[in-house]
Parts: structure tokens; C-alpha cells; sequence
């Protein structure tokens, strides 16, 4: 079953020069973790707005179940989980209140919306901020209590603004464990929007490469990867000043100063290694293509 149909999507806000997106189409069925991945102003969050009828499209058709979003007042949240970037309307309650509320008004009755409260403070870690307000907690705190919130009421699919942003990286293993479980056992639909390519993939099944306004690509990783015709990703780390010698053929990417990253073709894996002089180096890295590789191959396209 499609969860999302999303058919030639515009949106232009007033007085801007170019749309913040522009025919954009894609699926999400049923069961789905779905990345939609794209550098910072590439109108990931305008598109999600649009999906969870928070921002009026230009043009275009959004699609939920097979039904508009506006089909009835109630219809959209009764199926989705939305965590925003931000969201001011928690502030004035407590973290156990949040929660609480929010699976109360998504119809579980008093006594199960206090028993959801309680599971999710547990699955949260979040059992030693249920007294805190909401307004005084830090960014990370407050971001692991809106995608909490999202997650009140178990609802059918979960739509989420960069869910794993401001957290530590023990917090950042606990969302996708969490939401890999949500997916598993429950079946939820997952969309997700990240900048972090890094952090994407050690979830999603299919991805959607969002650059500037425009939908370049969808699809599973793996199959995305084949144009990337089995490339080889080797990073070398050195001492400042002491840069390694590479066959004269290859172009490294500078990451840092003293750090380079570079694709091979796998025949030419030999001779790269073979010349470098690996007591001069810090740090050396090889692995296949990642979604990151991935992501820059179809913007750097553009």
C-alpha cells in the first residue's frame, strides 16, 4: 500500500525569485523507512511541511492513504507523527505532561495515555526530565521530547525534521535503534530529513537526494550506488606538511588540511597503496561507496 503520493509538488513563497520546490514526485509505501536527504536550504523542510499540511503547496498533489490531506480535520493526525524543528507549544509543560497529552488528545483514554507516558519516559531515557519544563531543557533534550511526542500513540507512520540533530552520539544510537524497532515490530512508516549522510544510512531503505528545490533521484542505496560503478573511497590522514605522493592521475578531495579522500577504480587499488609510504600517514581508510559518495555524485552533477 502507498503511504505517500506525492505528485508534481510546488511550493513559491511570496516575493521569492525561484520556488523553494518544484515538481516533485515520489512514493513512500507502506512499512518504509524513507530518507529524504539534502544540504541545508535545499527545501527539505518546506516538503515536509507540505506533507503534513502544515504549509499550502503551489501546485501539486500531496496524497495520504490514497486521500487528500485535508480529506477531514482529523485525518492527518490520526495517522501521522510529525516532529518538527522546533515546537514552541510544548514549552509550558512538563516532559511526563508532553507526553501524556499528546497521546490523550490521539484518543487512548486517561489510563492508557498514562501507561504510554510511562513506556515512553523508559524507551526515551527520559524517566529523570519527566518534572522538567520543556523550555528549560537543553537543545538535545528538547529534540529526544519532540520525536517522543511524535512517537506518542503508535501511530501508522512517523514524519520527522532531522531527528538525530543536537544529540550526543549515545542519544543519536538510541533514536535509530528506537525507530528500527518502531519499524520491525509495529510496521510504522518512517520519513525522515537529515543533512548527514553518514547518519542516514544506518537506517534507510530508499532515499530521495533533494538539491536545491528539485527531487534529482530516488531509490534503495544499493541500487543508486551502481552508477557510482564500484568505486573504491580511501582516506588518508598525515602529518601538516607531510602531504603523501599519488599517481599523477588522481585527484584527491581535501577534507581537512591534513586529510584526503579519494575514489579508485578497483584495478588501480595496487598501485595506490603500493606507492603510498604508509609510516608517513596517520590514519587510512578504505571502504566501498557510501550514500554521502552517493549524494555528491548526483549533485555534483547538477
Amino acid at each position: 500500500m502507498i503511504v505517500y503520493d506525492v505528485k508534481h509538488l510546488y511550493k513559491t513563497y511570496p516575493g521569492a525569485a525561484e520556488p523553494a520546490n518544484k515538481d516533485i514526485s515520489f512514493q513512500v509505501r507502506e512499512g518504509e523507512i524513507f530518507g529524504i536527504l539534502g544540504d541545508n536550504g535545499a527545501g527539505k523542510t518546506t516538503l515536509i511541511k507540505q506533507m503534513v499540511n502544515l504549509l499550502a503547496s503551489s501546485a501539486g498533489d500531496i496524497l495520504l492513504y490514497g486521500k487528500p490531506l485535508n480529506h477531514e480535520s482529523l485525518y492527518l493526525p490520526s495517522l501521522v507523527g510529525y516532529m518538527p524543528q522546533e515546537s514552541h507549544a510544548l514549552n509550558q509543560l512538563t516532559v511526563a505532561e508532553a507526553l501524556y497529552y499528546s497521546a490523550h488528545l490521539r484518543g487512548m483514554k486517561r489510563s492508557a495515555a498514562i501507561d504510554e507516558r510511562n513506556r515512553l519516559l523508559k524507551l526515551w531515557e527520559m524517566e529523570d526530565l519527566r518534572d522538567h519544563y520543556s523550555s528549560r531543557l537543553s537543545g538535545g533534550q528538547r529534540r529526544l521530547l519532540r520525536l517522543a511526542v511524535a512517537t506518542a500513540a503508535s501511530s501508522k507512520a512517523l514524519v520527522l525534521d532531522e531527528p538525530t540533530n543536537d544529540l550526543d552520539p549515545q542519544k543519536r544510537r538510541l533514536v535509530w535503534e528506537n525507530l528500527r524497532a518502531l519499524n520491525r515490530d509495529r510496521g510504522t512508516t518512517i520519513i525522515f530529513i537529515t543533512h548527514d549522510a553518514a547518519e542516514a544510512e544506518k537506517i534507510i531503505e530508499r532515499v530521495g537526494i533533494l538539491n536545491r528545490g528539485e527531487l534529482l533521484v530516488t531509490g534503495a542505496p544499493h541500487v543508486l550506488k551502481r552508477n557510482l560503478k564500484n568505486k573504491l573511497r580511501l582516506e588518508i590522514a598525515f602529518e601538516p606538511g607531510q602531504a603523501p605522493l599519488l599517481p599523477a592521475d588522481l585527484a584527491p578531495r581535501q577534507l581537512t588540511e591534513t586529510r584526503w579522500q579519494i575514489y579508485l577504480e578497483q584495478h588501480q587499488l595496487g598501485d595506490v597503496t603500493a606507492a603510498l609510504d604508509i609510516d608517513r600517514l596517520t590514519d587510512m581508510k578504505l571502504s566501498s561507496a557510501t550514500l554521502e559518495d552517493l549524494y555528491f555524485h548526483y549533485v555534483d552533477a547538477v
